[in-house]
């Protein structure tokens, strides 16, 4: 059975290490267009064994541009609150545990929902 218990309206994930993000729903669309620029990004990767890595990589980062509404617990160079920008997100997704724990935090619950209509 399908339950439709997904979150329909932004809302705040904890990811650990003192950060939060206000994140829109993963909707489908959301999704598709994350794994379209996931998709171009691969495109261009520099070797078949590294390829899956790139593009599982790539759509998280994806993801998190389009979903992060904004955040708390992320400083820049500076010390001061960083900005949401594209930039700083695929910085922030460049730290494995941050980028872990958005996948299992924002993506899993997708996921899981996918497989339990498969199975």
């Amino acid at each position: 059975m399908i339950r439709l218990d997904l979150k329909r309206e932004p809302h705040w994930l904890d990811l650990g290490h003192g950060v939060r993000l206000h994140v829109r729903p993963c909707t489908t669309a959301l999704m598709m267009a994350a794994r379209a620029e996931a998709q171009r990004a691969a495109i261009s990767s520099a070797s078949d064994s590294e390829a899956a890595g790139i593009r599982t990589a790539a759509l998280i980062k994806a993801l998190a541009r389009l979903a992060v509404l904004d955040w708390e617990g992320i400083g820049d160079a500076a010390g001061s609150m960083a900005l949401v920008t594209p930039e700083s997100v695929d910085a922030l997704m460049d730290l494995w545990p941050i980028a872990s724990a958005f996948e299992n935090a924002y993506l899993a619950p997708a996921l899981l929902l996918d497989a339990e209509k498969n199975g």
